[in-house]
């Protein structure tokens, strides 16, 4: 019988609870891990009745399990002299299609629970891209916040001392994530090509004039914009003229931003860890500038928007309630793209009270399960995040494809190829949500699209 109906009194499935044992058991202290996995697994009972090789072969057994992890110490000195020790980890989930890929994130939260659920949800995100690429993940609890570029370098000249043994364009290509930029990746990359004399496709998100793709940054967010785009028109909707509301003011908010605004949509609200900023009259060119040299030069408070534009609102985060009071705005659409589990129940409930029709997470699982449910079941299209943000690994995996082959693709060829590839997924979404009883609900086709591909190419490549 199906998943969908046989549950125990918690809602979860017999099924869905079958596996959820078996890495609860393993993991039991990984919350964020054991989160992924439920929200994986939770679509693909009617996939294992309609294709019983996959039970044969034991897929979701293998698939939960990492084929690696690595765990190391990064030991560096501040400009004070002083000598700190910090963990690094990268974690290698699934190869079944290509070589590892993901980010890297330094933050003071990085534990493995956190990396292998971003690893976990990086294995079926890059599966929808249509790329040849596996997933992984990987970071550390350094904090690059009020650090010298000096001491970032040193940071990360050790991190790539013990890294660089284990990654390489055809066995792991890492990329950016929150607290890794542009200055890290040219740190990282500094220090692999020193090491192993080589100038290869190691790292992704370097700069344009060394490697780099053009429209890398931009990525991310305009992905989860187009996916956006593709939802609402597949509704009879429009983004022109919605009223947005945006989480975050880092690189993923920040292009959202941009793209919404070329799409005729207007942005009304960003936010960081101190608080969050309502902008009526809407971000617009101008005020998006002033938030991108404020954020990305600068590294300063979003609060400053606040001061600097008149008929601007802040309001600081003293308390949790304090920042999900963002989710309470009037309207008609919403891009979390901020971190995880920013968007709980009561969130969802203020959202579809607000009039928000549409919701793509621009972040990795920025809805919980419970939020997700119940934003789906009031009618809110939802784009989940390992679909409607793939478009940041999308152009790493085209900037993969360029470093191969020494060329530079334009701007406007990218961006081309960006938006035919969120088309590709959008619809690879539907199409294995409807087709496997799931109406449109898109997380369900988006974990059902990715996990097929990369099922069946475990059974052709053997027990490994």
């Amino acid at each position: 019988m199906s998943g969908t109906t046989v549950a125990d009194a918690r809602g979860v499935s017999v099924f869905t609870q079958s596996y959820l044992d078996i890495v609860k058991q393993r993991d039991p202290n990984q919350p964020e891990f054991i989160q992924a996995v439920q929200e994986v697994v939770a679509s693909l009972e009617p996939v294992l009745d309609r294709h019983p090789e996959y039970r044969d072969q034991r897929i979701i057994e293998r698939i939960l399990e990492p084929e690696r992890v690595i765990q190391f110490r990064v030991p560096w000195q501040a400009d004070d002299g002083t000598v700190h020790v910090n963990r690094g980890f990268r974690v290698g989930f699934n190869s079944a299609i290509g070589p590892y890929k993901g980010g890297l994130r330094f933050h003071p939260s990085v534990t493995l629970s956190i990396l292998k659920f971003l690893a976990f949800e990086q294995i079926f995100k890059n599966s929808l891209t249509g790329q040849p690429i596996g997933g992984g993940k990987g970071g550390s609890d350094f904090d690059p916040r009020g650090r010298s570029n000096a001491e970032v370098m040193r940071f990360c000249q050790s991190f790539m001392t013990e890294l660089f043994r284990h990654v390489g364009h055809n066995t792991d290509v890492p990329a950016g994530d929150i607290g890794v930029g542009g200055r890290e990746i040219g740190y990282l990359f500094g220090q692999y090509k020193r090491i192993t004399n080589t100038f290869t496709g190691v790292l992704t998100g370097r700069s344009p004039g060394w490697g780099g793709s053009l429209l890398r940054p931009e990525a991310t967010g305009y992905g989860a914009v187009y996916f956006a785009a593709e939802m609402a028109q597949k509704a009879g909707m429009s983004l022109e003229g919605m009223r947005c509301l945006v989480s975050g003011s880092g690189n993923v908010a920040q292009y959202a931003c941009r793209k919404l605004i070329e799409m005729g949509a207007k942005p009304i609200t960003l936010s960081d860890s101190s608080g969050w900023i309502y902008d009526p009259d809407g971000i617009d060119e101008e005020k998006l500038a002033f938030v991108m040299e404020l954020k990305n030069e600068r590294r300063g408070r979003i609060a400053e928007y606040a001061q600097h534009f008149s008929g601007a609102h802040w309001s600081p985060t003293e308390s949790t309630a304090d920042h999900h009071a963002m989710w309470c705005v009037e309207a008609d659409a919403a891009f979390p793209s901020a971190t995880q589990n920013e968007i709980n129940v009561t969130d969802a409930e203020h959202l579809i009270e607000a009039g928000v029709k549409l919701v793509s997470e621009g972040a990795n699982m920025p809805t919980t399960p419970d939020a997700q449910d119940t934003l789906v079941d009031a009618g809110v299209l939802l784009g989940p995040g390992k679909a409607a943000n793939a478009g940041g690994v999308a152009v790493s995996a085209l900037e993969m494809a360029q470093a191969s082959q020494r060329q530079r693709w334009s701007s406007e060829e990218v961006d081309r190829q960006l938006r035919g590839i969120m088309c590709e997924i959008h619809g690879a979404c539907l199409s294995a949500a409807e087709s496997y009883g799931f109406g449109n609900d898109y997380r369900h086709g988006a974990n059902i699209a990715g996990f097929r591909k990369v099922a069946n190419a475990m059974i052709d490549q053997g027990l490994v």
